[in-house]
């Protein structure tokens, strides 16, 4: 039975309805950047805020669970209950960027839901709906201790959990390496916008056209993507970007316009590359492909067809978009040797150490008859293996988020995994 419900959404001085069956189109792509601090992400953020035709900015800090989906309150005037939008609510069909989102450790289960289902559902004070978050998501984050440590994984560097990091199609790391070329470009455009000069040159550059994009992708269309994208210093001295409400106009244009269809070159490219890091899987101690990758990947080959207005996804997207993938997971799995490792997804650095240590700890619950030790015995038996890590505290807390200790109070933790465990629980169950 097809009934329309009418909720009351209420922002300040603004109320307008929303119909809980409106149709929801495709999941939107979501990317997060983390990196050092001082590299522009904000910057980069409030600039993909202004660009967007409907564009939230909010900061991690200052933002509850209320805030990213909807709250219930009630009218002073009329005592009913209304809800009132948040940013991923209002940002529907638009772009929601949310900066300093480590600081919001307490809110990452609320998006969950939407960034999955692409949708808010709440049910407080007798009301009952589900509204629609058809959102896409631009985070940045910056990692502890001020600084990415490549021999962590995503996940420690973040304190997040890998829930919450699998929704990202994208993760991108940004690293604070010295270069003199970067540096003395980065040190003249900031210095050029402070002196005011830059107003004035602009009106001398020119702005590639349709033809000038044809012969430049002809010219290295068996480059890599970076190397088409990348700009020369000396060829494009005078290149200057499109006007920021141009953008804006051609990308509402696209989304309301553009609805790419897959073909069959296109969709073998990515399925063949789904299969391949599948392939990747079965030889690794994580879980670090899904079909959630397979969905990145088919947004993403949308999104790149959308860009150029053609409603037919080639097989020159499919590869585009892989060579963006392996870029992001080349990110996420390398080491601080620069060796990809696919077992780093699983959430925790030193596997092999982890597997050591566990199975050493699994003996010592069989033996002992018991499955909750303390953090002097863990240092003991740590010291009597030989445990290579730089940090057995950090060790033992990521053991504990990973579910495979538990911690039962002050400086006790409990073996999940030994077989006097499982025995202990289903004795207790039965």
């Amino acid at each position: 039975m097809n009934y329309h419900m009418t909720i009351y959404v209420r922002e300040p001085r603004l109320h307008f309805r929303i119909l809980s069956n409106t149709k929801r189109g495709t999941s939107e792509t979501t990317c997060i950047l983390i990196g050092d601090p001082g590299l522009g992400k904000s910057q980069l953020l409030q600039a993909a805020a202004a660009v967007s035709p409907r564009g939230i900015y909010v900061c991690g800090n200052a933002t509850t669970n209320a805030g990213l989906t909807v709250a219930v309150v009630r009218d002073s005037m009329t005592s009913d209950y209304a809800f009132e939008a948040g940013a991923m609510v209002l940002a529907d069909s638009g772009l929601c960027c949310i900066d300093e989102f480590d600081k919001m450790s307490a809110q990452h289960q609320a998006l969950l839901e939407a960034m999955e289902q692409q949708c808010v559902s709440v049910a407080k004070a007798g009301l009952v709906a589900s509204l629609s978050a058809r959102t896409s998501v631009l985070a940045a984050a910056n990692p502890v201790g001020g600084h990415y440590n490549r021999a962590k994984t995503v996940n420690e560097n973040l304190k997040m959990s890998a829930a919450l990091l699998s929704r990202f199609d994208l993760v991108f790391i940004l690293l604070d390496k010295p270069d003199e070329v970067l540096d003395k470009r980065l040190s003249d455009h900031i210095i050029s916008l402070h002196a005011g000069s830059r107003e004035h040159s602009s009106v001398k550059k020119r702005q590639r056209t349709g033809s000038q994009n044809g012969a430049i992708d002809a010219s290295v269309r068996h480059g890599s993507l970076a190397s088409r994208l990348r700009l020369d210093p000396h060829k494009d001295a005078d290149f200057s970007p499109l006007p920021a409400p141009l953008l804006r106009k051609y990308i509402a244009y696209a989304r309301t316009y553009v609805f790419p269809r897959m073909t069959k070159p296109a969709a073998d490219i990515l399925k063949k590359f789904y299969l391949k890091l599948r392939d990747h899987n079965t030889s690794a101690d994580g879980i670090p492909i899904t079909a959630r990758q397979l969905e990145s990947l088919v947004r993403l080959a949308e999104a790149r067809a959308r860009l150029e207005l053609r409603e037919e996804i080639t097989s020159q997207d499919a590869m585009e978009v892989v060579e963006i993938m392996k870029e992001s997971l080349y990110d996420k799995y390398i080491d601080e040797h620069g060796v990809v490792d696919f077992g780093r997804s699983g959430g925790m650095s030193q596997h092999k150490e982890a597997k050591r240590f566990l199975s050493a700890l699994n003996s010592q619950s069989e033996l002992l008859q018991k499955d909750i030790f303390s953090i002097a015995d863990i240092y003991s038996l740590a010291d009597r293996i030989g445990l290579r890590v730089p940090d057995i505290d950090t060790f033992v807390e990521n053991l504990n988020n990973a579910g495979c200790l538990l911690k039962k109070g002050p400086k006790l933790y409990q073996v999940l995994t030994s077989s006097f465990s499982r025995s202990q629980s289903s004795r207790s169950r039965s």
